[in-house]
């Protein structure tokens, strides 16, 4: 068994805490988008229309995270991973904090719905830098044979961030009155991510720089323009990972956010219900990206991912039949196997997509192709959801929406080359000071 030293466990530990951290910021706005920001910035429109128009500025989030990942992956490619860390972590925590003491319509009119977009694209421009590098850290950093394991920690960083933010949302919401909530309390949450901000920061400033990027700066060998070099020689990694990243962002926002507003309007139930079942499905997909990440490094991350890919899609019609039951047992079981197939896709994504790039341009393309494939999965996905119960009157049609999407995510995977990585010694990196 390969020995894990100090620094590969303490850049996986690092990694996870942090992407929990920044997940957690990120999903708390999702939660209020689906119980709150309908009603407090946009009210002078039905309740249909601020439901869309409220998930509208939770995608807005997701149109600035390429961009987040184009402008640190270059700045990442060429000067290190670590100090992009540092920086997307801060962008996040002065973002969601703002959003925290953000003054409502009431208050300002039309500018609250203003600054709050402008917000949300501070929050996904941060997000869209933070996955690569805490992913390469990982990945860079694991010993041999242990890629997908190591690049698995900052992908946990997702549920763990959903377990927070809902435990919050619902220790927060659980502890007042529903106008209390909807007047002041759903701030709290926000704000509270100003303590983790410090944590994480104190953390990530005592990271040792990755060794392969370590390596790539002393052969000279880093590149001028990033993004240019890796469309030129990666373009069916690029597009095949794009696609491949699809499925697994889409299906959980369907599940994370979509339902919590789906549960409370349609079905009826209250969001405390909603966000306890949310909650059951997170710590399942924790749980499983860890062991399907472990197995892929046993077993091939290509053949642990279509696994996964194919589970979402014969899940997709059951999920929402026994949702639709209302019956909080059924609806449990959907959620665990739905995120159960999200899990597995996610567990060998990073190392997966990560290998599918060389050192020099690791940072821009697998952020690209991440982002590209959350954008055009994640970010429309509550909406679509929304459009289409809302114009079929039926959950059938935002299953063949998922199933749809899972088939796109299983094709692109079956079409891509599963990469052979190599390594660098972890004895060629030189400590840099925090």
């Amino acid at each position: 068994m390969t020995r894990t030293s100090g620094a590969s466990r303490r850049a996986a530990v690092s990694s996870l805490i942090g992407t929990t951290i920044e997940w957690y910021d990120f999903f708390i706005y999702g939660n209020a988008a689906a119980l709150v920001f309908g009603p407090q910035f946009f009210p002078r429109t039905s309740t249909l229309a601020a439901t869309l128009a409220a998930y509208g500025t939770f995608a807005v989030g997701f149109l600035a995270r390429p961009l987040g990942g184009i402008v640190m992956g270059h700045f990442g490619d060429r000067v290190g991973r670590k100090r992009l860390l540092v920086l997307s972590l801060l962008l996040m925590g002065f973002a969601t904090c703002a959003i925290g003491l953000l003054p409502t319509y009431a208050a300002i009119g039309v500018w609250a719905p203003v600054l709050l977009v402008l917000l949300r694209l501070a929050q996904g421009f941060g997000v869209g830098g933070e996955w690569g590098a805490a992913v390469l850290m990982s990945v860079e950093h694991a010993p041999a044979g242990r890629r997908g394991l190591f690049g698995a920690f900052p992908q946990m960083g997702l549920p763990a961030g959903v377990i927070l933010s809902n435990g919050v949302f619902l220790a927060v919401s659980a502890s007042m009155s529903r106008e209390s909530f909807l007047a002041w309390g759903w701030r709290v949450p926000f704000l509270l991510s100003a303590v983790l901000i410090v944590a994480g920061l104190t953390i990530r400033l005592k990271l040792a720089e990755s060794p392969e990027f370590t390596s790539v700066r002393a052969r000279n060998a880093v590149v001028r323009s990033p993004l240019r070099t890796v469309l030129r020689t990666h373009p069916k990694a690029l597009f095949l990972c794009s696609g491949a990243s699809i499925a697994a962002p889409a299906l959980g926002y369907l599940v994370l956010i979509y339902l919590l507003s789906y549960g409370t309007a349609t079905l009826h139930l209250s969001s405390g219900t909603m966000l306890a079942i949310v909650l059951a499905g997170s710590v399942v997909w924790l749980v499983a990206i860890g062991v399907s990440a472990a197995l892929s490094d046993r077993y091939g991350r290509k053949r642990v991912f279509l696994a996964g890919a194919g589970l979402t899609v014969v899940w997709a019609v059951p999920l929402f039949l026994l949702v639709d039951t209302a019956s909080v047992p059924l609806m449990v079981l959907a959620v665990v196997i739905g995120c159960t197939g999200i899990a597995v896709m996610a567990g060998p994504q990073a190392a997966l997509v990560a290998d599918s790039f060389t050192a020099e341009v690791r940072y821009s393309g697998s952020s690209i192709a991440y982002q590209v494939g959350s954008v055009l999965g994640g970010a429309l996905a509550p909406i679509v959801a929304t459009a289409l119960v809302a114009g079929t009157g039926t959950s059938l049609s935002v299953s063949l929406f998922m199933a749809a999407l899972g088939l796109v995510s299983l094709v692109s995977m079956a079409a891509l080359t599963e990469p052979k990585p190599t390594t660098v010694k972890a004895a060629t990196a030189v400590r840099e000071a925090p």
